[in-house]
């Protein structure tokens, strides 16, 4: 599973666009969850994506055995790459085929220009050529090899991620909490143990229910909250901070207030790391002091 962090992270994400553009409550929330919901289709379609490039392999190799004239590899082929057993266990998941059959559109045409040139690109790359020259034939070097794979020619593909973009256009701002979804079902993988079981940001009523009171609790509480920011604000007005600052700040101090059960240096701590992806390295120095400020003045743990 994930943390609670992608969450918090699609909260803020509300409440700015809330900020930008008012509408009634229950209708940001249902956006919000609609748009978390997304990110699964996105996640699903990055699986795809694995699980095409074995099938492109595996055409290829149906393609040359059918040659007139045919070479010793074209009779001989190397399959270690179409037996990687992660893209196997990826291939078999039974949640990824029902979902894909339900969203056709989340499968990849065989013949795509893209996956055709980063199929390419893989098998002249030196890591495939030493993965598929290796006499090792382990579980652990498979799982290496597609971890290695995804994160060489997918997550950080600009090629990869402008397609992603052109496809769905809140994909481009979420790529990133998919990408993490992705490298933590390659590590969860066991050998010998289908995996049936895919991750989801909400996973369940409890995950659902902490994003709504968030949200609700920061947008009712806004003007309350911004005043205790301002009042934590040495030598500087609050005029003066970003929105997306703001933002973040008034949502932490919100959980500080109204989640009681949550460590306040786990909240601080999340916040700081959400800052790293929406503001600057200053802004995760001045959000770190304000937050702390706002603890010892609570006297809260």
């Amino acid at each position: 599973m994930l943390g609670r962090r992608q969450i918090r992270e699609k909260v803020i994400e509300s409440v700015y666009a809330y900020q930008q553009n008012p509408i009634k409550q229950d209708i940001l929330e249902k956006n919000m969850f609609s748009e978390i919901e997304k990110i699964f289709s996105l996640y699903i379609y990055q699986l795809n994506f694995l699980v095409a490039l074995k099938e492109l392999a595996e055409n290829q190799i149906d393609i040359h055995s059918k040659k007139f004239i045919k070479t010793d590899a074209d009779m001989n082929p190397n399959l270690k790459f179409i037996e990687n057993k992660i893209l196997a266990q990826l291939e078999n998941n039974h949640e990824r085929k029902a979902f894909t059959e339900k969203h056709k559109e989340l499968k990849w045409d065989l013949h795509d220009d893209l996956l055709v040139k980063t199929f390419q690109k893989i098998v002249s790359g030196k890591r495939y050529t030493d993965y598929m020259a290796s006499a090792e034939n382990s579980f652990e070097e498979d799982q290496k090899f597609v971890g290695k794979l995804f994160l060489r020619y997918m997550a950080e593909n600009d090629d990869f991620l402008n397609y992603i973009e052109d496809r769905e256009l809140s994909w481009s701002d979420d790529v990133h909490i998919s990408n993490s979804m992705i490298q933590k079902t390659i590590g969860f993988m066991k050998d010998g143990e289908e995996y049936h079981t895919l991750i989801r940001m909400i996973k369940d009523e409890e995950d659902r229910s902490f994003a709504s009171k968030l949200l609700r609790e920061t947008l009712n509480h806004w003007d309350t909250t911004e005043k205790k920011l301002q009042e934590r604000l040495v030598n500087w007005e609050l005029e003066r901070l970003s929105l997306l600052d703001k933002i973040i700040l008034v949502t932490a101090m919100t959980e500080m207030d109204y989640f009681p059960l949550t460590p306040a240096r786990v909240i601080i701590n999340e916040y700081i790391e959400i800052a790293k992806v929406f503001s600057t390295d200053k802004s995760n120095i001045f959000i770190n002091g304000v937050l702390d400020k706002y603890v010892k003045d609570l006297n809260r743990s």
